[in-house]
This record gives C-alpha cells, sequence and structure tokens, in this order.
C-alpha cells in the first residue's frame, strides 16, 4: 500500500491494518443477473466449511438455489419480504442458512449452533469478497414458509 494510500485510510478513520478483504467487505442491493460459475459457489461453501463451531459440530446447513432451476429459485424468493425481493430478484443465487438445534456427536441442544453459523456466513462472505463477488446477507424473511416451502 502506499503513503497515499494509507493517509487516505487514516484520514477516514479507517486503520489500515485492518485486512483488505474485511474492509472491502460491503452489502450491495443491487445485482448483476450474471450467472455465478459451480467452482466459484462451492469454494464459496467450502470457506464456509472450515469456520469452527462448538465442539466441532458443525451445525450449519445451508439451502442453495440459483436461476438455473427456476422453481426452487422462485420458492425461495418468495419467503422473502417484498422489501428484499425487489432486488434479490436479481441474485443468480440465492441461500437460506439453518442451525441444526442439537449436537450430532452426543445428545442435547446446541446453545451456540446460530453463533456458528453466523461465524460459518462470516467466512463464507470474506471468501467472496476476496473473489469479488458481492454477499447481501437479510433478516427479512418469513422463517415459517422457509421451514415448509423448502423442507427445513
Amino acid at each position: 500500500m502506499t503513503h497515499t494510500e494509507l493517509t487516505a485510510l487514516k484520514e477516514q478513520g479507517i486503520d489500515p491494518r485492518v485486512h483488505e478483504v474485511v474492509r472491502c467487505r460491503w452489502s450491495p442491493r443491487a445485482f448483476a443477473a450474471t450467472p455465478l460459475d459451480d467452482t466459484t459457489l462451492r469454494l464459496l461453501f467450502e470457506a464456509a466449511r472450515w469456520a469452527a463451531s462448538c465442539a466441532n459440530d458443525q451445525p450449519c446447513r445451508f439451502v442453495v438455489t440459483s436461476k438455473d432451476d427456476l422453481p426452487a429459485y422462485e420458492q425461495m424468493l418468495s419467503c422473502l419480504n417484498e422489501r428484499n425481493q425487489i432486488w434479490a430478484k436479481l441474485a443468480p443465487v440465492l441461500v437460506v442458512t439453518a442451525a441444526r438445534a442439537n449436537f450430532a456427536q452426543f445428545p442435547g441442544p446446541n446453545r451456540h449452533g446460530w453463533h456458528d453459523v453466523g461465524l460459518s456466513t462470516g467466512n463464507l462472505m470474506a471468501q467472496a469478497t476476496a473473489l469479488g463477488v458481492s454477499v447481501h446477507v437479510m433478516a427479512g424473511f418469513d422463517a415459517v414458509r422457509a421451514r415448509e416451502g423448502l423442507g427445513i
């Protein structure tokens, strides 16, 4: 990084020691309808897989669809609230995250499952940023409709 770039970051109140992948991540609300190739998509979920989890249980579950499977894509899109549907309908891939409620390796609830899903999603987003792929995480969806419509 040049002295000019460092100075510009500091003037914006940004600590240049924060990794570029973290600094450059943002959540766009406009997407190109360009398909995402399978190799890139698999790499994103490989990064997600490497996230730490409580007892290394990996409770993360991802339901993924693309416009290649239009009925599944439209089903997932219909789970979003209307405001999110307006811009998300252009995204080439939609993903719903879920957490397994109980540990797989031993009996009992996994109280940390959603934390682990968040960390896994963070890994996916960092990898996406490194690849120049945009990701936007949304809370505006109908969880009941997603469970029923997507078989979660």
